[in-house]
């Protein structure tokens, strides 16, 4: 695996090569759920470029900021493992140049006014500044990403579209890694004490609740359900929605005429947790 630091480095080593580039944006710390991306790459014989940058203009919360968990070391050693042709390492003023402000931001219109853009403003705008940048960068022929950030996907593949350029990344969403109990990877889950990560897989309990009650109950009573048993279980539920997979257009019940998605955020201490599955 070869290290690169700066983007003009990168990008001479990068136009030297016939193969297809594929591009895994991450901010690190590292786990299954993103070597799986990797290694989706690796079997298609493309040369797989994976970032690690930690982007401050995403976090509305600086605190949220300031505590993301990071572990380069064990990252690039991962990294190294799944067999990554290329790190790309980059400080703040390698992303951001002319400062973050005056780099080019995209609006994502009604995706950034429900769930996680409801509950994180400002949030969709930050993916977008740094990804949109990244593509820019990298110019990859293709992007993974994975499920388990289903309204982030759809706000990159909308920021993909306004993109302009000859060279049009495909975006490819591999499904969420989990846990042997239900619990979505994520580097977040490093911060949960022994007590809250043995309760963390209720999420996915309800999320399996969900899906399993779509032919026999009404959606507004499994709502309720996975609110009580959340908040009995000590989290703090923000959402528990279902939604037309393709818009995000919430739903107020069941509709099997439409392809569904159910999406859960909840708090555990001080620690978001968020998650979701396609229901049909």
């Amino acid at each position: 695996m070869i290290l690169f630091k700066k983007v003009a480095d990168l990008q001479d080593y990068l136009q030297s090569t016939d193969k297809k580039i594929a591009f895994i944006p991450t901010m690190g710390a590292l786990h299954a759920g993103h070597t799986s991306l990797i290694k989706e790459a690796v079997k298609q014989d493309q040369l797989t470029v994976c970032s690690i940058f930690v982007n401050p203009t995403q976090f509305n919360d600086p605190q949220d900021f300031i505590k993301y968990p990071k572990s380069t070391d064990a990252d690039i050693a991962l990294l190294a493992d799944a067999q990554c042709d290329i790190l790309f390492l980059p400080e703040v003023a390698e992303v951001y140049p002319e400062g973050a402000d005056k780099t080019k931001a995209y609006s994502f219109g009604y995706l950034e006014t429900v769930l996680e853009g409801a509950h994180r403003p400002g949030h969709f705008r930050g993916v977008g500044q740094v990804v949109g940048r990244l593509l820019e960068i990298v110019q990859p022929d293709f992007l993974y990403l994975g499920q388990k950030d289903f309204q982030q996907c759809m706000v990159i593949g909308k920021l993909i579209a306004q993109m302009s350029g000859e060279k049009k990344t495909q975006l490819i969403v591999c499904p969420t890694v989990r846990e042997a109990d239900g619990l979505a990877m994520s580097s977040r889950n490093r911060r949960l004490t022994d007590p809250q990560r043995a309760l963390a897989g209720v999420i996915y309990q309800c999320l399996i609740s969900i899906q399993g009650k779509q032919e026999g109950d009404r959606f507004p009573l499994v709502q309720k359900e996975c609110f009580e048993l959340l908040t009995a279980k000590g989290f703090e539920p923000e959402y528990v929605n279902i939604a037309n997979a393709d818009t995000l257009e919430l739903l107020d019940d069941y509709d099997p005429n439409q392809k569904e998605v159910a999406l859960i955020a909840a708090k555990l201490g001080n620690i978001r947790l968020i998650d979701n599955m396609l229901l049909n």
